[in-house]
């Protein structure tokens, strides 16, 4: 919901492209900075404190937003609450999410888990983005200006967010890391792994960058001059086939492999993008949106397990926050560039960039890993050094 009304109460403000990817690029920088934190310090701090933390200064944020005006006091308040503008939940809390969930399966099982888990992630998304357009209907039951119903709106994610907190520092102890594990040293074969699959997720993120929920509503609003109603609607049917995918992923890697699935799922779906770029109505791109949509997400439950099932378990935390610490460093980089590429080239400059840069990832990714299998995969139950040291070489 966050993501989306972002985009429409900076457009409302009257904010050039430029401008609005400052401000998403200053809430994926928080976003940043608290993945670090979560990552160098999470364990040691208590997962289940930090977690409850961080959605209060979320919520926050939003709230600091909601009542700011001037470019700089909305790119402070969007740092300092972490405020996401790729609409859907890329934060600190991620991090943490995923060191905790393969402990409570097996690892046959765990990319199931992993992939309930981003269809329950999802299925708020899709709520969300419904959600997104309630300033239309406070529009037209309230007497209010289209600023002051889209501040009302983002009241929605604050008090979500507060709601978060309360759930989170519920959770039992259980999910805290062991005292044995809060300092750990990763291992030369797992850190030569997370170095090279962190350079190309740099590169995967920096692309996800130009393609943020808020500046593609933007771009469909400044394109085909799109209701907020309506590109709400289109953003509720994207996150509902994101959701679904999660579920083909797995069933998918079962049969093909975790790579497979990551490479030949994603490429169809940038290919498609370049389409949307170039769509002649704003119908037909919504169509072939929606349709690299359902593809698009497919490599989410499969990336995160296949990064977690390489390391060994003590080293899921740290493995975890830096190969999202550098996706959201990526992602914080983009919206600035693609802002001013907006601005000064054309407003489809980014999505084709985007695709562009996506594509050259997976195009490495499966040169690069395709000869490292994750444990579930492998044929016979060989030493996990050699099979790393073969994968290396």
């Amino acid at each position: 919901m966050g993501g989306v009304l972002l985009g429409f109460y900076l457009a409302a403000l009257r904010f050039d492209p430029a401008q609005i990817g400052a401000v998403v690029g200053a809430g994926l920088a928080g976003v940043a900075a608290g993945g670090l934190l979560a990552t160098v310090a999470g364990d040691r701090i208590g997962r289940r404190r930090l977690l409850g933390a961080l959605s209060l200064l979320g919520a926050a944020g939003v709230v600091v937003l909601a009542l700011s005006s001037s470019p700089l006091a909305l790119g402070l308040a969007a740092f300092i609450g972490m405020v996401n503008g790729m609409g859907r939940d890329r934060g600190a809390s991620v991090i943490l999410d995923q060191a905790i969930l393969p402990s409570t399966t097996s690892d046959g099982d765990r990319t199931y888990v992993l992939a309930w888990y981003n269809i329950t992630q999802d299925a708020g998304h899709a709520i969300g983005s419904l959600l997104a357009g309630a300033p239309l209907l406070l529009r037209t039951a309230l007497p209010l200006a289209e600023v002051a119903s889209l501040r009302l709106a983002l009241a929605g994610p604050a008090v979500l967010l507060l709601a978060a907190a309360f759930c989170y520092l519920r959770l039992p102890g259980t999910i805290e890391a062991p005292a044995t594990m809060t300092v750990v040293r990763v291992s030369p074969a797992s850190r030569t792994i997370l170095t090279r699959i962190s350079a190309l997720f740099a590169l995967d993120s920096i692309g996800g960058g130009f393609l943020t929920s808020a500046l593609l509503a933007y771009f469909f609003i400044e394109r085909f001059a799109a209701s907020e109603a309506a590109v709400g609607a289109l953003f509720f049917g994207a996150r509902v086939l994101n959701a679904v995918s999660h579920w083909g992923a797995a069933w998918l890697a079962r049969r093909f492999g975790l790579v497979n699935t990551m490479v030949f799922t994603h490429v169809p779906s940038s290919l498609l993008l370049v389409t949307v770029a170039f769509a002649p109505s704003f119908p037909v791109a919504a169509a072939l949106f929606l349709i690299r949509e359902g593809l698009v997400e497919m490599d989410v439950p499969t990336r995160q397990s296949y990064v977690l099932a390489v390391v060994r378990p003590e080293e899921r935390t740290t493995a975890s926050g830096v190969t999202n610490l550098v996706r959201l460093a990526g992602w914080a980089l983009s919206p600035f560039v693609a802002g001013a590429l907006m601005q000064g080239t054309s407003i489809v400059a980014p999505l084709v960039v985007g695709a562009a840069m996506k594509i050259a990832y997976d195009v490495l990714l499966y040169v690069s890993f395709r000869g490292l299998p994750p444990p579930e995969e492998r044929v016979s139950c060989g030493d996990d050094q050699a099979a790393r040291a073969a994968a290396e070489t």
